[in-house]
Order: C-alpha cells, then structure tokens, then sequence
C-alpha cells in the first residue's frame, strides 16, 4: 500500500526532486537548515529509510551515499491518485468531484493528457 510521505521524508524529497541530480545527506542537511534546524543523523536515518522503501537509490561516492529519486515527483503524484480512487466503488463520481475542484488550466492538462492516452489507445 502506498501511503504520503511523512514531514522530514517529503522534504527530503521535494529538495531532491527538484535538484534533479544525485545529492549527499550533508547537501541536504544545509539545504534543511536554512528553514529549522536539523541534525545529520535525523536526515541521514530518513534517507536511509526512504532507500529502504525503494523510493531512493543510492550510490557510494568516497565515504559519503548520493541519492537520487527512484521515480519522478509526477509518477510518484500519479500513484497516490490512483491510490485514492482505489478508496471508492463509485470511481465516476469521485473523478467527477475531483474535475469540479480544477482550475481552468488544470482543466486543459487534464484534456491534453486523455487525449494523448485516446491517440495511444488508438495506434494499438
């Protein structure tokens, strides 16, 4: 079951999604650091739990880990959509209530999205 990330976890995520590189437990920490303090060890445990969920890999650079995300900010969004419509019997009517919240925008995206799906659907 997958389930959100906890505070520490979606931080760490977020600056690592967003680096869009490998990084060490120390960037993070400073990074961390601007906005409240945070210990190494406290960030390092997450890293390393996060790893051990799957949703970072890790690479030995000298005697430090960089880790970078096993799946992108979109895919990992994407799986708790799919996770939250698993919730209902009455998917239709969740989406319909999802659709009625969406900015204009949002909207565009969404249609954009089903029919690139329709034209792949259709090529198969």
């Amino acid at each position: 079951m997958l389930r959100g990330f906890g505070d520490l976890e979606a931080e760490i995520m977020d600056r690592l999604w967003s680096w869009g590189r490998p990084a060490t437990v120390r960037e993070v920490v400073d990074d961390l650091q601007r906005q409240r303090p945070v210990a190494y060890t406290t960030v390092n445990t997450v890293a390393d739990i996060l790893h051990t969920k799957g949703w970072l890999r890790r690479e030995k650079a000298g005697r430090a880990w960089l880790y970078e995300p096993t799946c992108s900010r979109e895919s990992y969004t994407a799986q708790l959509m799919h996770q939250a419509l698993e919730t209902t019997s009455d998917r239709a009517g969740a989406l319909l209530h999802f659709v009625d919240g969406i900015s204009g925008d949002e909207a565009g995206a969404l249609l954009a999205a089903l029919e690139q799906v329709k034209a792949r659907d259709d090529e198969r």
